[in-house]
C-alpha cells in the first residue's frame, strides 16, 4: 500500500499542530495517528525509530516517553522530531498507562525504541485496522532466516506463553509478547492497564480476548539490536513475572474452572482418605483413625468452598465483562471516527511525572 494514503492536508488545524506539537494530526481519510515510543537508555536507536515512522507515516506524531534513562535518549529523539515525555515511575507498563491516558487520537501505534521493528510495517498495519475495521492489530515477529534478533530461550518461551493462554482463553494467540501494535481508540480508553512492567502485552493481549474485539495480526520483519543497545528484558525474573500474570488473569477470568480444579482436587482427595475408613468401620464398628475422618471432611468442605467462590466470582466477572464492554461500546468504530479537521486534545502535563517539551 502507498504510504501517501496517510498523508494529511497542507492547510487548517492539523498543519498547525503538526508544526507546534500539539497533537497527532496524521490523518487518513481524517484520521489521527499517533506513535507511542516507550524508552529506556536508547540513545543507539530512538532516532532511528522516530525518522522511521515520519518516513513510514508522513504526518505521524511521534510521542517519546523517556522511561529513567541516564543517556541521550532525550536529546537524541527531540532532535529527530519527537515529542518527548517523561514518566518516572519505572516499567513498561507505567509508560502505556500514562500514554493511553494523556493522548487523544483515532489510531495508537505502539512500538519499541530498540529499533528490532521494521516500522516500514506500520502503514499496512494502521490499514487494516481501518479497513477491517479492527481494533487490535498485532504485530507478529518474523526474523530472517538464520537471524539472531531472538534470545536464547525467548522464542520458545514466548511460543509456551502463547500455547498456555490460548488454553485459558480458547482462543489462539500468535506473539503475545509483541511490543508491535496498532490499537483503535475505543480500545484504547477502555483498557484498564494495571501491569507495570513487561507484562503489559500479556494484559493487552488479554484484554482483546476477553472483550472478544476485532482483531488480526501481520507479519512484521524483526531484527537485532544495533550495536551498543541493550536489552532491557530480564529472561527468568519477567518470564517468571509474566506466568504470575497469566495465573493471575486465568484466577480472575476462568473463576468455575480455577476455583472448581482446586475443589475437585480436594474431593478426591478427601474421597481417597474416607474410603479405608468407612471399610475399616464395616469391619469393626469403630473410627480409629478419626483424625484422618477429620481432615477428609475438612478437605470435603473446603471443596464446596471452592466451588461456591467460583461461582460467586463467575458473576462477578460478568458483571465486569458487560461493564467493560459498555464502556468499550461509548467510542465510535474506526470506520465511524469523523475528526477531519479536529488535532488532539491532551491532558495538561503532569507535575509530578515531569513532562519534558
Amino acid at each position: 500500500m502507498d504510504s501517501t494514503d496517510f498523508r494529511m492536508g497542507e492547510s487548517g488545524p492539523e498543519a498547525a499542530a503538526q508544526g507546534n506539537h500539539a497533537g497527532p494530526s496524521a490523518m487518513r481519510d481524517g484520521y489521527r495517528i499517533a506513535a507511542v515510543v516507550p524508552c529506556h537508555n536508547e540513545e543507539a536507536s530512538v532516532a532511528k525509530v522516530v525518522t522511521d515512522l515520519k518516513a513510514a507515516v508522513p504526518g505521524i506524531v511521534v510521542y517519546v516517553y523517556d522511561n529513567l534513562s541516564t543517556d541521550a535518549t532525550v536529546e537524541k529523539a527531540r532532535a529527530a522530531g519527537a515529542i518527548v515525555r517523561k514518566e518516572l515511575a519505572k516499567g513498561k507498563g507505567n509508560v502505556v498507562r500514562r500514554a493511553f491516558a494523556d493522548i487523544e487520537a483515532d489510531v495508537y501505534l505502539m512500538i519499541d525504541g530498540d529499533d528490532t521493528y521494521e516500522a516500514s510495517a506500520a502503514p499496512e498495519m494502521i490499514e487494516a485496522l481501518l479497513s477491517g475495521p479492527y481494533d487490535h492489530v498485532l504485530g507478529v515477529r518474523k526474523q530472517d532466516i538464520g537471524g539472531s534478533a531472538y534470545r536464547a530461550g525467548h522464542e520458545t518461551g514466548n511460543k509456551v506463553l502463547n500455547g498456555v493462554v490460548g488454553k485459558v482463553f480458547g482462543e489462539n494467540v500468535e506473539d503475545m509478547l509483541s511490543g508491535f501494535r496498532v490499537f483503535s481508540r475505543r480500545f484504547v480508553k477502555s483498557f484498564p492497564a494495571v501491569s507495570r512492567e513487561f507484562e503489559i502485552e500479556t494484559e493487552l493481549t488479554v484484554h482483546s480476548l476477553h472483550l472478544r474485539v476485532p482483531r488480526t495480526a501481520v507479519a512484521v520483519g524483526f531484527r537485532d539490536r544495533p550495536a551498543g543497545s541493550e536489552s532491557k528484558l530480564r529472561t527468568y525474573h519477567d518470564g517468571f513475572k509474566i506466568l504470575a500474570l497469566i495465573f493471575g488473569l486465568a484466577r480472575h477470568e476462568r473463576p468455575v474452572a480455577f476455583y472448581g480444579l482446586f475443589g475437585t482436587l480436594s474431593w478426591i482427595v478427601s474421597v481417597v482418605l474416607t474410603i479405608p475408613i468407612i471399610a475399616q468401620y464395616y469391619e469393626s464398628h469403630t473410627v480409629p483413625r478419626f483424625p484422618t475422618l477429620f481432615l477428609a471432611c475438612t478437605l470435603l468442605l473446603v471443596g464446596f468452598l471452592a466451588w461456591t467462590a467460583g461461582l460467586i466470582l463467575d458473576g462477578i466477572r460478568r458483571s465486569r465483562h458487560e461493564a467493560a464492554r459498555l464502556i468499550y461500546l461509548r467510542y465510535e468504530a474506526p470506520e465511524a471516527a469523523p475528526h477531519p479537521a479536529a488535532p488532539i486534545r491532551e491532558t495538561q502535563p503532569d507535575p509530578v511525572a515531569g513532562d519534558i517539551r
